[in-house]
């Protein structure tokens, strides 16, 4: 199957909420690079009261308490039609605050806690220092293995039964500060605490998305063509181990 006649759909839920430090700029590389090879995008915002169909890809961001509090409730109202997608192979990538309402619950100090969608077997309690600056983890699934990006979280998060780590934090303090783990991993469900924006700095991760939404649309694994990722490579080193 040539690439031309490739097509995927990407629904970025509630935008207008969830979009701190350069979130966008994760919707921003997915379409680009697809677009690049001749993939053809159908993408659609999800707001507030929104119905929510089937897509191949789905992407939350990261905001503050309130904010977070208001997607929390509508999350929840759809929580299981997106097992159900989850199940059927979809992708989901949730940044910070999203990636926390991936999981069972996060737990403010003073306040309710805040019902998840469980797609991931993790919690989240609220810490008393907030983690911020410069972090690269390692994976054991990507060439090359590095993820970079930024931190800015006090929510500590733990994961537990066949949730994994997306990768192992070298510096920085990733999900909670204790077990080195940054990210999780369940299917393809994916969360993540890097900010600034994630995916532009690393492209072989955003590939890697591309191909588990193109696999769960057509049913069989279709190598993407290689792009000229001069620009996006000296970004990602560059960041290598970058001071926190």
């Amino acid at each position: 199957m040539e690439e031309r006649d490739l097509k995927i759909s990407i629904a970025h839920l509630y935008p207008e909420l969830l979009n701190l430090y350069g979130d966008i700029g994760n919707i921003i590389a997915l379409k680009k690079r697809c677009e690049w090879r001749g993939i053809e995008v159908e993408f659609t915002e999800i707001h507030s009261g929104d119905d929510i169909k089937e897509h191949d890809i789905y992407f939350i961001g990261g905001g503050q308490d309130k904010q977070q509090e208001e997607v929390a409730e509508e999350l929840f109202t759809h929580k299981w039609f997106f097992h159900g997608q989850r199940d059927k192979g979809a992708v989901f990538l949730g940044i910070c605050g999203g990636y926390q309402l991936f999981g069972h619950y996060y737990q403010p100090h003073d306040k309710e806690k805040l019902k998840g969608i469980s797609l991931l077997d993790a919690y989240t309690v609220a810490g008393d220092t907030r983690f911020i600056g410069n972090v690269t983890a390692e994976t054991d699934f990507l060439t090359p293995e590095t993820l970079v990006g930024f931190e800015n979280h006090s929510g500590l998060t733990y994961l537990q039964g066949d949730t994994t780590p997306l990768a192992t934090v070298t510096t920085g303090n990733g999900n909670n500060g204790e077990d080195k783990t940054e990210g999780a991993r369940y299917k393809n469900v994916f969360g993540t605490y890097l900010h600034g924006s994630f995916l532009p700095k690393n492209p072989q991760f955003t590939d890697y998305l591309i191909e588990l939404a193109i696999e769960k649309r057509y049913g069989e694994h279709i190598p993407l063509k290689l792009l000229d990722d001069k620009l996006e490579t000296a970004a990602h080193n560059s960041l290598i181990n970058k001071p926190y």
